[in-house]
C-alpha cells in the first residue's frame, strides 16, 4: 500500500499542555482523509507539524515512504504538501493576483498572476476576480483564494481545514467534487471537517483524535456518524434539540428597519430593506455567501450606519462575529482583556481589573470556558473555548437584542450543541436572537422565523428548505 503521507507517532507539547499523544496518521495516494474530533482533540496541530509551522517533540513524517525533516512551510511545500487554513493568511491590501503569486519563486509578472487566477478558477470551478482587494472580498470569497492559493503550488497532498465552514450549499458540493477529482493518482487530500455527513460522503478514509491520541481508524463505507460521535466524545452524546423559540404573541417589537439602504464596497448591499423582530423571537436569515447579509447584520447591530432608511434599536446589542480571530476577540490579549472589550467605545471611566477578573473566572465557570485561568491569552485556547468565552462576553448580563454571524463555524458537534442551548436560552429569556448560518439546515433547525437576502434585498418565506434555498438563489416569485 502507498501512502501519500504517514505521522507516525507525533507528541507535542504546549507548556503544561500536551496537545498531541503519539498520534497517528496514514493518508492513502489516491484518496481523501478526514480528520475529525472536538475542539482541541489536536487535528489541526497534527496537520500544522505535517506543513512545518509546528515542531513535535517526538515522532516521524514520512512522504511516499520517504523520512522527511520538516522545519518550515518551505519544506512543506517543496515536499508536495500545502495546507489552507480555517482562519485566514492572505494580505489584505493586495489582490487576488498579487496573494495566489506571493512566495512563489520568480519575476513577479502582473498579467501572468491574473491569468493563472482565472486558469485556476476555471480548473477548480472557484473563480475569483483577479483584480479585486482581498480586503473588500466576503469570507466566502476569501477562502476560495486560500483555496487557489494552494493548488498553484501544484501541491500533492492537500490540507484543507474547515474549507466549507463558510461556503454556500452550492458552492460546498462544487468543491467536495472538486475534491474528489483531486484525490487521484499519487495526490491526496486530508479534510478536517466537523460536518459528519460531509466527512462519510466524501471520503474514503476517517481519522479520529481525542484528547491528542488517535482513538479511532477505518473506511468510510465501514463508519457510521454514531460510531464518529462516540469516537469523539467517548460516548454517545444526548437530544439536545428543542423547538425553536417562539415570541408572544403580544411581545414587543425590539428591532426595527424601514427602508434601509447601504452602498458596500463589493456585493449588493442593501436595498429597501424593512423588518422587524420581537422580544423573545429566534430569527433566522438564509443567504448565499455576498448577498448583502453582514451588511444587515452588522447595521442591527449597530456597527454599520443606514445611508438612508429608518434604525430602531436598543444602545447596546451583543454581536458574535462569523470570523472569531478578526473580529471577535484581540489574540494576545489574556481573557480577562477580551472581556473588558464588551461595549468597546461606548464605556467611560476606569476600568476595575480586579472585578473584571473576577467577573471573567465566574464567566469561565457559568460557560465552561477551558483554560488554565483568566490570565491566559485567548490566542492559546481551542476555537470552541475561544468562542464560548466571546459568547460569555455578549450574552451575561444579556441585552435585549443578540445578533449571531454564523457562531459555530469551525466548531465540533459539542460545541455546536452548547452555541445553539445559548441562542435558545437567550431567546427564551427576552431576547431578541438574530442568527445568520451558512448553513441551511442550522437556521431552520433554529428560527421560528426566516428571512432570505439575496441580491440586497430581504424576502420573508415559509420555513421549509425547498423554499428557503429556491429564494437563497433569486429562484422564488
Amino acid at each position: 500500500m502507498t501512502f501519500a503521507l504517514e505521522l507516525l507517532d507525533i507528541s507535542r507539547r504546549f507548556g503544561n499542555v500536551v496537545a498531541l499523544r503519539d498520534a497517528q496518521l496514514q493518508v492513502r495516494a489516491g484518496t481523501v482523509h478526514a480528520v475529525l474530533g472536538e475542539n482541541g482533540a489536536g487535528k489541526t496541530t497534527l496537520m500544522r507539524v505535517a506543513f512545518g509551522l509546528v515542531a513535535p517533540d517526538s515522532g516521524r513524517i514520512l512522504r511516499a515512504g520517504r523520512q522527511l525533516t520538516i522545519r518550515n512551510p518551505t519544506d512543506a511545500l517543496q515536499a508536495g504538501i500545502g495546507m489552507v487554513h480555517q482562519h485566514f493568511t492572505l494580505v489584505p491590501a493586495m489582490t487576488v493576483a498579487e496573494n495566489v503569486a506571493l512566495g512563489m519563486a520568480g519575476r513577479f509578472s502582473a498579467r501572468q498572476a491574473r491569468d493563472r487566477v482565472i486558469e485556476l478558477g476555471e480548473r477548480t470551478g472557484l473563480p475569483v476576480a483577479p483584480d479585486d482587494r482581498v480586503e473588500v472580498l466576503p469570507v466566502g470569497a476569501q477562502q476560495r483564494v486560500e483555496i487557489l492559493k494552494a493548488v498553484a503550488r501544484d501541491v500533492e497532498v492537500l490540507v484543507l481545514d474547515e474549507p466549507t465552514a463558510v461556503l454556500a450549499p452550492d458552492e460546498v458540493e462544487e468543491l467536495l467534487a472538486w475534491i474528489r477529482r483531486f484525490a487521484t493518482g499519487t495526490r491526496a487530500v486530508v479534510l478536517i471537517t466537523h460536518k459528519l455527513r460531509e466527512a462519510l460522503s466524501v471520503a474514503d478514509d476517517v481519522t479520529v483524535l481525542r484528547a491528542g491520541r488517535t482513538v479511532y481508524q477505518s473506511a468510510a463505507a465501514a463508519t457510521t456518524q454514531d460510531m464518529l460521535v462516540t469516537a469523539m466524545l467517548g460516548s454517545t452524546p444526548g437530544n439536545t434539540s428543542a423547538p425553536p423559540a417562539q415570541a408572544p404573541p403580544d411581545s414587543p417589537v425590539v428591532l426595527q428597519l424601514r427602508g434601509v439602504n447601504v452602498r458596500a464596497a463589493t456585493g449588493p448591499g442593501l436595498h429597501d430593506v424593512s423588518f422587524s423582530a420581537r422580544a423573545g423571537e429566534l430569527l433566522g436569515i438564509a443567504a448565499v455567501e455576498g448577498s448583502g447579509q453582514a451588511e444587515l447584520l452588522r447595521v442591527l447591530a449597530g456597527r454599520l450606519h443606514a445611508e438612508s432608511g429608518t434604525v430602531q434599536r436598543p444602545q447596546e446589542c451583543a454581536f458574535i462575529a462569523e470570523d472569531r480571530h478578526r473580529d471577535g476577540a484581540v489574540l494576545d490579549f489574556t481573557l480577562v482583556e477580551n472581556v473588558a472589550l464588551r461595549g468597546l467605545g461606548s464605556a467611560r471611566g476606569l476600568l476595575d481589573w480586579g472585578a473584571l477578573e473576577r467577573r471573567t473566572t465566574a464567566l469561565m465557570g457559568t460557560f465552561d470556558v477551558r483554560a488554565p485561568g483568566a490570565a491566559t491569552p485567548i490566542g492559546a485556547l481551542s476555537g470552541g473555548n475561544q468562542q464560548k468565552l466571546i459568547l460569555a462576553r455578549e450574552l451575561e448580563p444579556l441585552p435585549s437584542v443578540v445578533v449571531a454571524e454564523n457562531p459555530t463555524r469551525g466548531l465540533d458537534v459539542q460545541a455546536t450543541s452548547e452555541v445553539h442551548r445559548r441562542l435558545r436560552a437567550a431567546a427564551a429569556a427576552g431576547a431578541a436572537v438574530v442568527v445568520y448560518s451558512s448553513d441551511v439546515d442550522e437556521v431552520l433547525d433554529l428560527a421560528s422565523r426566516v428571512v432570505v437576502m439575496h441580491n440586497g434585498r430581504l424576502l420573508e418565506v415559509p420555513n421549509d428548505r425547498v423554499t428557503v434555498g429556491r429564494a437563497m438563489l433569486g429562484a422564488s416569485s
